[in-house]
């Protein structure tokens, strides 16, 4: 199974919302899955979940559809969650605490093992999930000895190129970012940005600006 070309953001996206409908349909019951179906499920057309799973090979068999187990294990295997990852929350205030109280990440395989804070007042205090807030300062050995390979922000704007500094320097070459500014990284870095402002600003325009369907469901009710 080898990629073809460069993959769009959008599959992947798509590739993960795929995977969740196809949980859902395991846990109904369902043993086979039309493109039809599982498009209609998350809302794109048959002919895109057909492009998008073949960028990564053949799957499913042509008039009876896709085996729901089987896609399960292979967008899996694509999206490399078949395996746990290790994840290093730096700020904990109320969304830094939130995260690490998250059950579904490690159901995920997404593992929380440690936090950290440069807040005397947070430092050595023990979280609801069982983790000590530690200081800034051990954050590259501890980086390096519980394997971390993904670290999330959520501190103040002012702090977050900092700590993407640090956590680049510890060599976790994999950001999630929650502080409400940009950070700026090598090009060998991934780092993807959640701006709950951005998500806030289109729905706005959505909502200023409705589409066909939306008006429709108006008039309806």
């Amino acid at each position: 199974m080898e990629k073809k070309g460069n993959i769009p953001n959008a599959t992947i996206t798509r590739l993960s919302l795929y995977y969740r409908r196809l949980e859902l349909l395991e846990f109904d019951g369902y043993r086979m899955v039309s493109s039809d179906k599982l498009a209609w499920l998350c809302q794109v057309n048959p002919a895109q979940v057909r492009k998008d799973l073949g960028y990564f090979g053949e799957f499913g068999v042509r008039g009876v559809g896709y085996d729901v187990i089987d896609l399960q294990v292979q967008i899996k295997k694509i999206l490399a969650i078949n395996r746990d990852w290790n994840l290093g929350v730096v700020g904990i205030g109320k969304l830094g605490s939130a995260l690490l109280e998250h059950e579904n990440l490690s159901v995920r395989g997404f593992n929380c093992v440690a936090a950290f804070d440069n807040s005397p007042r947070k430092i050595g205090n023990v979280l609801t999930s069982g983790l000590k807030i530690r200081p800034m300062q051990e954050l590259k050995q501890t980086i390096r000895d519980l394997e971390i390979e993904i670290g999330v922000i959520t501190t103040p704007a002012s702090a977050a190129q900092s700590v993407a500094n640090l956590l680049l320097g510890s060599h976790v070459n994999a950001i999630l970012n929650f502080a409400p500014t940009r950070i700026s990284v090598p090009s060998c870095c991934l780092v993807e940005n959640i701006d709950f402002t951005v998500l806030l600003d289109i729905l706005s325009y959505k909502l200023h600006h409705p589409s066909k369907n939306q008006r429709t469901r108006r008039t309806d009710s």
